[in-house]
C-alpha cells in the first residue's frame, strides 16, 4: 500500500489530432493569401471594365503614337474634363456617321491655333513642341491658317499630320473643323496591343495650362497582378507543405523502420 504508485498514459486516439501549430498557422496564413489576392484580381478586373473602355484605331492617323490596327485603352470621361494634349474618342457625323474617331486635341475653346510657325504648331501664339511625331513629321506638317476655336468645342489633329482626317479636312464647315465637347465619349491611356504601354503626356502644351491627370490604369495593373501572385503563393502552400513534411520525416526515420 505505502509503495503503491500509479502509472498514468496518454489516450491511444481519444484526443482531438492536431498538426503542429506551426503548419497551422501556414494554412491559415495561406487561405487568407488566396481570399485577398481573390478580392484584388477581381476588384481589379471589375474596376477596370467600371472605368475604361477597349478599341480598335482601324487607321495610321494617329501613327507612330497608334497604329493601325492597334488596340488602346480609354478611360471614359466627360468632355469638360478634356485638356489640350489629350488623345480622346469622340464621335460627329459630320465627319464619321456614329464611328468612334480618335485625335489628339491641340486647342480647346477660346484658343487660337495655326501651322506652322518655323515649322511648328502654335496655340495662342506659344510654339508647340510635338515629341509624338514621326521623325518626318515636321516636314510633313499642313499649313493651316489661324483659327479661333468657339467656346465648348476643340479641335484636334492626327499624329501623322500629312494623312489624317481631322480638324484641318473640315475647316470649311461652320464649326470651323471643331468638335463639341459633349462629343468626346473617353481618354486613351494606353496602348494594349501591341503592347506599347502608356501614352506619354504632351508636356509642350502645359506652357499653356494644366494636362490632364493619369487615369487609374496603373493602379488597376498593380492589383490584379498582385492579386494573382498572393492566390498563386497561397495555393501552392499546401502541395509544398506537404512535400516538405514527407522529406523531413524520410530523413529521421531510422534505418530499420523502412
Amino acid at each position: 500500500m505505502g509503495g503503491e504508485s500509479t502509472i498514468r498514459t496518454a489516450p491511444r486516439g481519444g484526443g482531438a489530432s492536431s498538426g503542429p501549430a506551426g503548419s497551422r498557422t501556414g494554412e491559415r496564413l495561406s487561405g487568407l493569401a488566396v481570399a485577398l489576392g481573390l478580392v484584388l484580381f477581381l476588384g481589379g478586373f471589375a474596376w477596370g471594365v467600371v472605368v475604361y473602355r477597349p478599341y480598335t484605331v482601324p487607321t495610321s492617323s494617329m501613327a507612330p503614337t497608334i497604329g493601325a490596327g492597334d488596340r488602346v485603352l480609354a478611360q471614359r470621361v466627360d468632355g469638360g474634363e478634356v485638356r489640350r494634349g489629350d488623345v480622346v474618342v469622340f464621335t460627329d457625323k459630320t465627319w464619321v456617321s456614329n464611328a468612334p474617331v480618335v485625335k489628339r486635341v491641340v486647342a480647346v475653346g477660346g484658343d487660337t491655333v495655326a501651322c506652322c510657325t518655323d515649322g511648328k504648331l502654335t496655340v495662342n501664339g506659344k510654339q508647340i513642341d510635338e515629341p509624338y511625331l514621326a521623325e518626318d513629321g515636321l516636314a510633313e506638317l499642313q499649313n493651316f491658317p489661324t483659327v479661333t476655336v468657339p467656346k465648348d468645342r476643340l479641335f484636334l489633329l492626327g499624329d501623322e499630320r500629312s494623312g489624317s482626317l481631322d480638324s484641318t479636312a473640315h475647316l470649311t464647315d461652320a464649326a470651323k473643323g471643331t468638335v463639341a465637347r459633349s462629343a468626346v465619349s473617353a481618354r486613351v491611356d494606353a496602348v494594349v496591343w501591341p503592347v506599347d504601354g502608356m501614352l506619354e503626356p504632351a508636356t509642350s502644351f502645359g506652357q499653356l495650362g494644366a494636362l490632364s491627370s493619369p487615369g487609374p490604369l496603373r493602379t488597376m495593373v498593380v492589383l490584379i497582378v498582385g492579386g494573382g501572385v498572393l492566390v498563386l503563393a497561397g495555393g501552392a502552400y499546401g502541395p509544398i507543405a506537404k512535400r516538405m513534411s514527407k522529406r523531413s520525416q524520410t530523413r529521421t526515420e531510422p534505418a530499420g523502420a523502412r
